[in-house]
């Protein structure tokens, strides 16, 4: 019984530590393109909704973006983006912004370096938060398992 106290926190906080992988690669990947210096425009080829939760959940819908342009060298890339503004309908012509060596990794969003860096590391923090708590339960679990009363059977 007690193995259960270890291993739900535990793969909770393997879950977390998954999300913050995640978040830092797409903020690495969105970083490096509006590092990289090139900037093409782009038309949208076709923008859809998803819709997640429901029942007894929230329902969240993420807007998600087609897009397709040309690179220097000639070469057609085509890529989504998810969060993108609601402004932009299929057939607009954007501004994308990505690195020469990895034009797939492209990026629709305006450079704002300082509200990417706030966005990451308020998001990190949040997700840190949440592996501290799992800490915690596991190591007050320990300490109360290992007392001289033992209050867990």
């Amino acid at each position: 019984m007690e193995a259960f106290f270890y291993a739900v926190p535990a793969v909770m906080i393997a879950g977390l530590l998954c999300g913050a992988a995640g978040l830092v690669r797409r903020a690495r990947r969105t970083a490096r393109a509006w590092r990289g210096g090139l900037v093409a425009q782009a038309r949208c080829l076709r923008s859809y909704t998803t819709v997640s939760g429901g029942g007894d959940t929230v329902v969240g819908t993420t807007l998600h973006h087609v897009y397709e342009f040309t690179t220097r060298e000639g070469r057609a890339v085509r890529f989504e983006e998810a969060h993108g503004p609601a402004t932009t309908l299929e057939g607009d012509v954007v501004a994308v912004h990505y690195a020469a060596g990895r034009p797939e990794e492209a990026t629709a969003r305006v450079p704002a370096r300082g509200r990417l860096l706030a966005e990451s590391g308020f998001l990190l923090l949040f997700l840190c938060a949440g592996i501290a708590l799992c800490v915690l339960f596991m190591v007050t679990v320990h300490a109360m398992s290992a007392g001289p009363d033992g209050f867990l059977p």
